[in-house]
């Protein structure tokens, strides 16, 4: 240390020792890395206050000039003003050659600014270069004349710091500022606090009293003083006025300087001239950033940081201030993480308290003194903003209702705020959005919270008074906000009946969920159930069950009708009661809708049907504590979702390539993912960030899982290239590969002590491997144990997709096709067999409670399931092959069940009136006879049955075909039975004499056949061909080579001069039964025409194709009239068509119903489509009309029968 340094600290020891205080001081010392942590801990061991400033004197006088200047700029930093005055003679002479550097910063520069009284760096300090440099710029654009540069934000977001690190730059100072820099911290002031700053900031530029031995008496003379001396003795110097509050303080200042300020109103320099630049610091620091302060804070590494700092840093956005508060106070007690996080969360923030270097003793202060520095008008305005949420960006429309203002007037009030750093805005073309940071919010909701109600309760009562909820419209622009927000507004004014009106009113549930979705709502009712009585539970219970189970749907475009789904409700709902009560005041207007009358005897096994994904969903999983859902698929995706809603939580594009797997660790802060791309990810659960990549597979990664113990936490992943691998999340390369398996490795589980990994592979088998020495340990043959249970085929090679164990080991589940299968694991018995998903299962797993389990399937859909429902469950499920007899008021269907047995139900009640007993052989068609005293169905093995209805008996039986039976119907008067089979013939059967006639011509399977007039057959064949055939004699009248490919369906005209015939060749064809020429061949559809019929009065043909498109045709003329196309989507949007399978025309003609993917009704005159029915599964077959056109019966593919009524 200088001799001068020195000899002035020993001079002033004694008036330093009297009334220093040790403590802040020291921070500062240390950030500048002039005192350690020992030399801190010496001092702080001295028993007084003043025995303490000894020591750090003592101490000072032993290390250099740095030192010194560090010990003068702490006083001046915390307010010793004098003291440093006294120290000021002996600062040592700066450097001036630019080689002495410390961290970046130059003697030279560190005296200037310690001479100009610029604050030191925070004793925690990191560093925002884009801002700083930012302000760098401004100022060089100065360029020796005066001019404003101006550094705006809200209460503590760093803006003095970044102003001091500014200007902490030698180049800078050397070529802008040479005559220095000086730090004028101005705050709230008064005419007379203003005066005092500028004595002291006058005193302090002309020490030696060379210009005055006077101080000025009032503004305009301190004015013109500093602004003599400013010229005079510090020419080309920069001033800084550090938080300005007020504009008429600036005019103080107008006297042509170089001027750098700091302000929470960006206006504030409106009221002065010169050139004028502006920098907006942002809120909040980044998340990286605020880590990195805590950890500085705590001394710690950042990846040591536990999870509640980064809670602590996404509850307060990064906010430089909050962030350095809860630090400082870490320091002192680093066992407060909960508890400093706790009071963050619950805003108390008066327990949350000062760093030594702000100026505000809480962060309710800072905060609140902006806000009482508004106008008594203003102030009512800003408390209206505590009805808004976090992260909302407001619509001005929604505030000019809120206010009874012009769009104008609302902007102007809103600009003073934002000018006041007390509001932020983002601008979408014209229009503005605005919101409030969440400190702000929790500000507001604190001081307010005695009037919240009645706030809320404004919000409604205006929206009441502008808007009609049913008359928004989705393209105004405050639509969106009412739409996500008005509930909540009802719900926090306890507005209890218009919450009711609003949530329970389909209208306004058709509006919202084509608009967002059904997530949002399903999470209103459950989050404002508190509110209802026992009455509105059960109403609300209904809403949510309705939207639960029909979220895949509603989330599909063209948007369904709601009424519609509405009636497929249990009668005994409020939603079926809406729908029902609005589909008959619009059957009255010629509106369809169907009502589904046997829905009483179908259970709804599943509690949420959600459709995350653009593609096909390959695996689902739920976090340990249940809340969540993760999901990904061939989109390339990674969802989180929440478990109770459905509603999205986190979307990460997660790989190069489809995501087949992903998993949860056991303490839910990470989420593994592997993909087709060969690599293995973890994912921060919350964040999103990625925190590791594996490559070490060489093929494709198709399942991973974390081991169930959170002590040692391992990662199994399994890939086609046969093996498994075992990853530690602390390595970066693999710990273990296991080898044994022949093929691709699907699937992998650890058991629930981790003891074990099961693995099952595409080689049919399942190993079991022990994880700590990573040897097998057991082989199990899965594909033989499936295929000897069930009456599954053996072609079904790799039908075992994956398996789920319950927690308590009990249960295990198996994802088979698109069935579901649970066995007990002691008794070995299967507990359940259920269908639910349109195509294969990927994935099956339990919750970690055991009472749901989740499935992902190629439908794109994920279903969360009740366990104890589908325990339950019968599992006896109908198959498609279904004959239906309309007559009178019945409706009596016959249907072939899964095991084997024939039920005639009556379509009205939905009873089974008649049940024979399992066949022996598996039933591939059945048909009711004539008078319903009869039924015949034909079997797998060839035969061919009639029994008897009123006993049951088998009447008569014949083994008649050499293959399966594919279809039987009786004649008209019922003593003859026609049936065609794989073996290429046809059999009629006199059952009654026992005659037969085959009818062989055919070169491959008949696909169908027809009865015509005169004992005459049409049938159609996979081989081309459509033959007429007299069944008396068994010859063929009419050959017919129709197509290249399989015929795949015919009609014949009501007139019978006409039949149709469609081919897999994608084309049509019009024939007459005199001609071996088509009248007309209709060509195109892209698609196979699976079917074609004629309407009532032969003019019209139908024809429908595997694409969705249906084609009305002019019989006589061949021309296309109309296409009923299926609406197109965007890329991304949830839809499924399917084939057209099947077409029935109503009486007249005008109407035309289909079958496929679902059931349609469409406007034959128009194209357009009058309706549709969306059934359970999908892959409907056939689709039978009652002569009036009225009733309607199908089965989908999940064996589910359809009644459905034409509502009157």
């Amino acid at each position: 240390m200088d001799a001068k340094a020195r000899n002035c600290l020993l001079q002033h020891k004694e008036a330093l020792e009297r009334d220093i205080k040790t403590s802040y001081l020291m921070d500062h010392m240390i950030s500048d890395r002039v005192l350690s942590l020992s030399e801190e801990e010496k001092i702080r061991d001295q028993p007084t206050q003043k025995k303490r400033a000894s020591m750090l004197i003592r101490v000072l006088l032993e290390k250099d000039n740095t030192s010194y200047i560090s010990f003068y700029n702490a006083l001046l930093h915390e307010g010793y003003k004098d003291l440093a005055f006294l120290l000021q003679d002996g600062i040592p002479h700066p450097s001036y050659n630019g080689k002495d550097a410390v961290d970046g910063v130059t003697s030279y520069v560190k005296t200037v600014l310690c001479e100009g009284g610029v604050p030191q760096r925070p004793l925690v300090f990191v560093t925002r270069k884009k801002l700083v440099k930012s302000i760098q710029e401004k100022l060089y654009k100065l360029n020796s004349e005066p001019g404003w540069v101006t550094v705006y934000g809200m209460a503590g977001c760093g803006k003095s710091v970044l102003a001091a690190e500014a200007v902490r730059d030698h180049s800078l100072l050397e070529t802008c500022f040479p005559g220095g820099v000086h730090w004028v911290s101005v705050g709230k002031q008064d005419k007379s606090g203003l005066l005092m700053k500028l004595q002291n900031l006058c005193t302090r530029l002309d020490q030696d009293g060379a210009f005055s031995q006077r101080l000025p008496l009032n503004l305009e003379e301190a004015k013109d003083r500093l602004r003599f001396l400013m010229l005079r003795k510090c020419p080309r110097s920069l001033l800084i006025l550090d938080d300005i509050w007020d504009s008429w303080v600036l005019k103080a200042f107008d006297s042509h300087h170089q001027i750098l300020l700091t302000s929470r109103d960006k206006s504030v320099t409106d009221s002065v001239m010169g050139p004028k630049y502006v920098i907006p610091v942002e809120s909040g620091l980044r998340k990286e950033k605020g880590l990195e302060i805590l950890a500085l804070f705590v001394n710690m590494k950042k990846t040591d940081l536990p999870e509640q700092a980064h809670s602590i840093v996404r509850e307060c956005k990064g906010s430089p201030l909050v962030v350095s508060l809860i630090g400082a106070l870490l320091r002192d007690f680093p066992n407060r993480w909960d508890y400093y996080l706790r009071q963050l969360q619950n805003k108390q923030f008066k327990r949350i308290r000062k760093s030594s270097s702000y100026d505000y003793e809480a962060l309710d202060e800072a905060m609140s003194i902006s806000v009482e520095r508004l106008s008594e008008d203003l102030q009512k305005y800003y408390k209206d903003l505590s009805i808004l949420q976090k992260d909302v960006r407001v619509p001005t429309k929604v505030l000019c209702i809120l206010w009874d203002m012009e769009t104008e007037e609302v902007e102007d009030i809103l600009q003073e705020f934002i000018n006041k750093s007390l509001l932020f805005y983002d601008r979408n073309g014209k229009s503005f959005h605005y919101y409030l940071h969440d400190l702000q919010v929790d500000f507001l909701v604190e001081k307010n919270r005695d009037q919240l109600q009645e706030l809320h309760r404004k919000v409604v009562t205006q929206f009441q008074r502008h808007c009609k909820v049913h008359s928004l419209a989705s393209d105004q622009e405050d639509s969106m906000y009412w739409y996500s927000f008005l509930a909540y507004h009802m719900a926090s004014a306890n507005m209890r009946q218009e919450l009711c009106d609003l949530l329970f009113s389909l209208d306004w549930i058709k509006a919202k969920t084509e608009l967002m979705g059904p997530a949002h709502l399903i999470h209103e009712f459950m989050q404002y159930g508190h509110l209802l009585d026992k009455k509105d539970c059960t109403v609300c219970e209904n809403f949510q069950e309705f939207l639960s189970l029909n979220g895949h749907l509603l989330g599909r475009q063209p948007f369904p009708n709601i009424v519609q789904l509405g009636l497929c409700e249990p009668e005994t709902s409020e939603v079926y009661r809406q729908a029902k009560l609005q589909a008959k005041k619009e059957v009255d207007k010629g509106r369809l809708y169907l009502e589904w009358i046997n829905k009483k005897t179908i259970k709804k096994l599943s509690r949420l049907v959600v459709r995350p994904h653009t593609d096909a969903v390959y695996h689902a999983c739920f976090s340990e504590d249940g809340q969540r859902i993760a999901s990904c698929g061939a989109d390339k995706t990674l969802q989180v979702l929440k478990a109770e809603t459905g509603e999205r939580l986190l979307e990460v594009e997660a790989h190069e390539d489809e995501v087949l797997c992903c998993a949860f660790s056991k303490d839910d802060r990470f989420i593994a993912t592997c993909s087709v791309d060969k690599k293995v990810k973890i994912w921060n659960s919350r964040t999103g960030e990625l925190v590791h990549t594996y490559d070490e597979h060489t093929e494709q990664v198709n399942c991973c899982h974390f081991t169930n113990m959170e002590q040692h936490l391992l990662l199994a992943t399994g890939s086609s290239d046969y093996f498994l691998k075992l990853w530690d999340l602390n390595k970066k390369e693999c710990r273990n590969t296991l080898f044994g398996h022949a093929n691709s490795v699907n699937h992998c589980r650890f058991s629930p002590d981790d003891k074990y990994l099961a693995s099952c592979s595409a080689d049919g088998t399942l190993k079991l491997w022990e994880v700590s020495s990573a040897n097998e340990w057991s082989t199990i043959d899965v594909q033989q144990h499936f295929l000897s249970s069930d009456g599954l085929q053996e072609d079904v090679d790799l039908m075992v997709k994956c398996c789920s164990w319950s927690s308590d080991g009990t249960r295990v589940m198996a994802a088979a096709i698109n069935r579901l299968l649970l066995w007990n694991t002691d008794t070995g018995l299967k507990v359940a067999d259920c269908r639910g998903h349109l195509s294969w299962v990927h994935c099956v797993a339990f919750s970690p409670d055991g009472s749901s389990f989740l499935t992902s399937s190629d439908d794109q859909t994920i279903r969360l399931w009740e366990t104890r429902k589908v325990c339950k469950n019968s599992a006896v499920m109908l198959k498609q092959e279904v004959d239906v007899v309309f007559r009178e008021d019945e409706v009596m269907i016959l249907a072939i069940d899964n095991i084997q047995r024939l039920q005639l139900i009556n379509g009205k009640t939905g009873h089974t009136d008649y049940l024979t007993e399992a066949q022996k052989s598996r039933i591939t068609c059945c048909c009711l006879g004539p008078g319903l005293r009869h039924v015949a169905l034909g079997e797998e093995d060839g035969s061919v049955k009639i029994l008897e209805l009123l006993n049951g008996r088998e009447f008569q039986s014949r083994m008649g075909h050499e293959k399966a039976v594919r279809r039987v119907q009786f004649t008209s008067d019922g003593r003859t039975l026609i049936s065609s089979s794989d073996d290429c013939t046809v059999q009629v059967w006199n059952w009654q004499s026992e005659e037969f006639v085959f009818l062989k011509a055919h070169q491959e399977p008949v696909k169908d056949f027809r009865l015509l007039q005169n004992s005459r057959l049409l049938t159609w064949s996979f081989d081309g061909t459509v033959k007429v055939w007299n069944i008396l004699t068994g010859r063929v009248e009419k050959d017919f080579i129709c197509h290249q490919g399989t015929v795949l369906s015919c009609d014949v005209s009501p007139n019978a001069a006409k039949f149709s015939s469609t081919s897999a060749d994608k084309t049509a064809k019009i024939w007459s039964f005199e001609s071996h020429s088509p009248l007309h061949e209709l060509r195109g559809h892209e698609g196979c025409v699976r079917c074609s019929v004629f309407s009532g009065d032969s003019a019209l043909l139908a024809t429908g194709d595997d694409n969705g498109e249906i084609r009305i045709w002019n019989v006589s003329t061949g021309e296309r009239l109309h296409s009923c196309v299926p609406v197109t989507v965007e890329k991304g949007e949830a839809t499924f068509v399917g084939w057209v399978t099947d077409l029935r025309f109503s009486p007249d003609g005008r109407m035309l119903v289909s079958a496929g993917g679902y059931l349609k009704w469409w406007n034959v005159d128009t194209g357009e489509s009058s309706q549709t029915f969306y059934t359970n599964g999908t892959s409907l077959k056939t689709i039978h009309v009652s002569p009036s056109f009225r009733t309607y019966v199908t089965v989908d593919n999940l064996g589910i029968l359809y009644v459905l009524q034409a509502l009157e």
